[in-house]
């Protein structure tokens, strides 16, 4: 999975009171204090923001996130309100609404699906039914449907191998496998993809696509583009770029976001808010290695006001 630099840390100097006390006084009068504003939730960690939450309800008797929707508008109060949810509440709430009304954003799930460890999907399960008192799982399945939905259940139960040992002998066996289920028969059986997929650790999966390589002198992507279609085969390519470059996923993402014609704001707030305290400093350093520009520059460049200046504060 890579190295894993955050670039927001616990801040040890804080207390609650006194930055609930500041939102407070920036909210207060005319005119809002955005400084004050991204000061604080950009150089706060996830836990610490919600003590604010707590103290500010305590002090004021006023649910911040309300006073906040108040005060802010547009993408700086999108990422604002991200920022004072748990990453999992985040992670549910964008979950709902990509299958909430008419039609159902499958992209959304994939890049939320594939890309999270064990403890984030048990996380987000839980938050997804305390907030809409509803089942992610069956909520999936009702709106998903044939292979696909398969490969997002499974990677549901959250029983992928997280730990670092490496199989020789399995990375071999799996690769047979996936050339029987794929390659050597006609069409797919999926169902041998899901499972190697969905729970074999990230070092072994990066052993079994060396092991066809070497057995099949074909790269594994390649062998899903030929083999399967539409969002099963991009979410099996999210798996397997994930687990050869997850850094490298995302600031392929974030570059994604960013160009041509319009600049798909939700992408940028999902995927900095969600990584800032995971590997976003590393994220940072693929996005320089990869496109050859800083990925500060970039997002100053496709956004503006308060919104660029919080998405900026989030970098450092």
């Amino acid at each position: 999975m890579g190295n894993f630099h955050p670039t927001i840390k616990h801040h040890h100097g804080s207390s609650a009171e006194r930055d609930a006390k500041k939102l407070q006084k920036a909210c207060k009068g005319m005119g809002t204090d955005e400084k004050a504003i991204i000061e604080i939730l950009a150089n706060r960690t996830s836990d610490q923001r919600q003590e604010i939450k707590q103290k500010y309800k305590t002090l004021y008797g006023k649910d911040l996130d309300s006073v906040l929707k108040g005060e802010l508008s547009g993408n700086f109060e999108k990422t604002a309100l991200a920022l004072l949810d748990r990453p999992c509440e985040y992670d549910a709430r964008e979950l709902r609404s990509a299958m909430k009304g008419a039609g159902t954003d499958e992209s959304l799930l994939i890049q939320i699906l594939c890309t999270r460890a064990n403890k984030q999907i048990v996380a987000i399960k839980d938050a997804y039914t305390k907030l809409f008192d509803r089942n992610l799982e069956s909520d999936i399945k009702s709106e998903t449907s044939g292979s696909f939905r398969k490969i997002l259940v499974s990677l549901l139960q959250a029983n992928r191998d997280e730990g670092l040992n490496i199989n020789e002998e399995l990375a071999g066996q799996d690769a047979k496998n996936l050339y029987e289920a794929g390659e050597g028969r006609w069409g797919t059986e999926e169902l041998e993809f899901n499972v190697v997929l969905a729970t074999r650790n990230y070092m072994q999966l990066r052993a079994t696509f060396k092991a066809y390589e070497i057995l099949h002198k074909k790269d594994i992507e390649d062998v899903i583009k030929s083999e399967t279609s539409g969002n099963l085969k991009k979410a099996y390519l999210t798996i397997v770029r994930v687990t050869k470059d997850c850094q490298g996923y995302f600031a392929e993402k974030l570059n994604k976001a960013m160009k041509g014609a319009g600049t798909n704001e939700a992408s940028l707030i999902r995927i900095l808010v969600t990584r800032a305290e995971i590997d976003l400093e590393t994220i940072k350093e693929r996005y320089q290695q990869l496109f050859q520009k800083s990925l500060a520059d970039a997002i100053k460049s496709d956004t503006s006001g308060d919104f660029c200046k919080l998405l900026l504060a989030l970098l450092h």
